[in-house]
């Protein structure tokens, strides 16, 4: 199978399913290692495909009419209520970012978008002895939310602000 016909076919899976597939989970479908099929989806998204990577592998990110970037501070104890509380609202938290100074922006894929993606996100943080990236930054941080509905982000910030995590001037 050439590189083209198989980027097309990981393309086609990644819409039809409804959980994130690994990339080794295609490298033994497709017959090829697992860094032919990170290339893969490195050309997918440099071709414009919503591709997004996740703990538990890739997955197609459907589209959204609305993008908004929302700043917090908070420590790591409150993480599960600032996420949960997103998530419940209906938004996808689609990144974390944080501003370093030394390397400029730095972020992280998330693609949150239910308590289920949430609490296997806390299951890997708890597990991996990895630190967030806002701990580079005393807990300030930003995501990019993705919703439908104006009034998602309206109840977004009002969870946030409730919780007393929004960064606002």
């Amino acid at each position: 199978m050439l590189g083209v016909e198989r980027q097309q076919a990981i393309k086609t899976e990644l819409i039809a399913a409804e959980t994130p597939i690994s990339a080794n989970t295609f490298a033994k479908k497709f017959g090829v290692s697992r860094q032919t099929i990170v290339g893969d989806i490195a050309l997918l998204r440099a071709a414009g495909e919503e591709i997004v990577s996740t703990t538990q592998g890739y997955r197609y990110q459907p589209g959204y009419a609305y993008s908004q970037i929302v700043v917090v501070q908070h420590n790591a104890e409150q993480m599960e209520a600032e996420l949960m509380a997103l998530v419940d609202v209906g938004v996808t938290i689609q990144d974390v970012q944080v501003e370093h100074p030394l390397y400029g922006l730095l972020k992280g894929e998330l693609a949150l978008d239910s308590r289920e993606t949430v609490e296997h996100f806390l299951k890997q943080y708890h597990t991996s002895q990895g630190a967030l990236l806002s701990s580079l930054t005393s807990g300030l941080h930003m995501h990019t939310l993705k919703y439908d509905q104006p009034e998602q982000l309206v109840q977004a910030k009002a969870k946030l602000a409730e919780l007393g995590i929004l960064y606002e001037n």
